[in-house]
């Protein structure tokens, strides 16, 4: 037997070794004062309560099997076993297995129970330490009972070490119906479930049905600034806006990216402004790519922007700086254009003729000589109520963006295009840059306006609305020389000869 103080003096390996030769469960888990605590408590021997046989029966006790290291023999009781009667108690063998203790509490509750059934001499049970097991019943049941004095002399000893009398314990059949005990000694796991103590106050209680897998580590990817898009702002009536994508005409997409009234409210954002920013993916609940940071706004740093004057309260002047349209010798339309009625940075322009006579030619051959000889000036082309076929061929043949509407469209959608793409060129024009809208055909837009114009009970000849004008007007009126900076030209065809007094109206309200 170890005191305390031995047992501290030893090395965790040596304190599991004895642990193991105890029958102690799960000693590799223990700490050291654990181990201390379990072998102080597995060497205190329990109370021998007694037990009572069934008369007709003769139980008998097996000598126990020898173990291999040196051991210190059993204290055992100095009492005779009287035998008794015939009983229907099966007999009970005993052997010493070191290390396997799980079927011992069944045994011992069979008999606790055959006890309990029948009416027998009591017979005081023999305590073995907690590494022997009960093997299976193999021997006939009327065979006399064996003394404990004979078994001592022939077998060796099965106990190595002497167990402390003074600590007490629970008697071996209250396991049965007390669920509090430690379970380190029958090696029931089960119990683990149950609120038993766990001799490890610092290890997780693990549930023994579950499955055994290792917890994977959690992977979170984190890609917010990684991508980085840009858009054209649409503020909602709500405060919160959306970049509009250019493929899409700015129109609602799903390349849409959200962004937050907060956000807006910080950088004095408006309708229109050209956001360039990084975005996250949308998490759980989310439908749009929010937002995350923004690196620039129409081109310049969000600090420069914030404090930019509004396109109303800039300073229009007369154009200063002419536009030069010649790009090729062979090339006599733009030529002539830039001989009599040359085009500066700022101004409007009104090509005029009959439908089929290649206005929408005249104005690509204009937009590529801007292109090539003026690199600085932003090019937008504005292509409302056109053919399909035409939007294809001016988007692959000119260097610049083109937003259409064509004329299977509503006549709101035309509207809502024209007044994105506007909104975009004045907040260029705020912050400095040059812009240059080609726009096919003014009239169509005002046939568009004059749709969705609500009705104001005043009807002009030709059938157009009082109030349908006003917009393509504020429109046309738009393109202006900024002091200090900036310009917006508007270069749009109207037509005339349709034989419509619709057109005839238009063209009289612009010219």
């Amino acid at each position: 037997m170890f005191n305390t103080t031995e047992l501290n003096d030893k090395l965790v390996s040596e304190l599991r070794e004895i642990a193991k030769g105890l029958g102690i469960a799960q000693a590799e888990e223990l700490r050291k004062q654990d181990l201390i605590a379990q072998i102080s408590n597995s060497q205190t021997p329990p109370p021998a309560p007694a037990e009572k046989a069934k008369p007709g029966r003769k139980p008998r006790v097996a000598a126990a099997a020898p173990v291999a290291e040196p051991e210190i023999p059993l204290q055992m009781p100095e009492k005779e076993i009287v035998e008794t009667e015939p009983a229907t108690t099966e007999p009970v063998a005993v052997a010493a297995e070191a290390g396997d203790g799980e079927d011992r509490p069944r045994k011992r509750i069979r008999t606790i129970k055959t006890v309990k059934d029948g009416q027998a001499d009591a017979v005081p049970e023999i305590n073995f330490p907690a590494a022997e097991r009960v093997l299976p019943r193999s021997e006939p049941q009327n065979q006399p009972v064996r003394t404990a004095a004979p078994a001592q002399n022939n077998a060796e000893p099965v106990r190595r070490y002497n167990e402390n009398p003074t600590e007490n314990r629970q008697p071996k059949f209250e396991k049965r119906y007390n669920n509090n005990n430690g379970n380190q000694q029958n090696g029931n796991q089960n119990n683990q479930n149950n609120g038993n103590q766990n001799s490890n106050p610092q290890q997780n209680n693990i549930p023994v049905n579950a499955p055994n897998k290792q917890a994977e580590p959690a992977i979170n990817l984190d890609f917010d600034n990684v991508i980085v898009n840009e858009g054209v702002l649409e503020i909602m009536a709500d405060g919160y806006g959306f970049l509009r994508s250019s493929d899409y005409n700015y129109l609602t997409s799903p390349d849409d990216i959200y962004v937050s009234q907060s956000q807006i409210k910080l950088f004095g954002l408006k309708t229109g402004d050209t956001v360039r920013g990084s975005i996250r993916p949308p998490k759980e609940g989310e439908k749009y790519f929010p937002l995350v940071r923004v690196e620039a706004i129409n081109g310049r740093i969000p600090s420069e922007v914030r404090d930019r004057v509004p396109f109303d309260f800039l300073t229009p002047l007369f154009p200063q700086e002419k536009l030069n349209l010649f790009s090729e010798v062979n090339n006599y339309s733009t030529r002539i254009i830039d001989l009599f009625t040359p085009i500066g940075k700022g101004q409007r322009g009104l090509i005029v003729a009959q439908p089929k006579t290649g206005k929408t030619s005249l104005l690509k051959d204009i937009a590529n000589a801007i292109a090539k000889n003026h690199p600085e000036v932003y090019l937008i082309i504005l292509l409302i109520d056109e053919r399909p076929e035409e939007v294809t061929d001016m988007a692959r043949s000119v260097r610049a963006e083109v937003v259409s509407s064509t004329f299977d469209e509503p006549a709101e959608r035309h509207v809502k295009i024209a007044n994105i793409v506007m909104e975009k060129a004045k907040r260029m024009v705020e912050c400095g840059h040059d812009v240059v809208i080609l726009l096919d055909s003014i009239t169509r837009l005002a046939r568009a306006y004059n749709t969705v114009a609500p009705a104001s009970g005043k009807i002009l000849s030709g059938g157009v609305d009082a109030n349908a004008l006003h917009k393509p007007k504020r429109f046309f009126g738009a393109a202006r020389n900024i002091e200090d900076g900036g310009s917006l030209t508007i270069i749009a065809t109207a037509l005339i000869d349709t034989g419509s007094k619709m057109d005839e109206v238009i063209f009289e309200e612009f010219k």
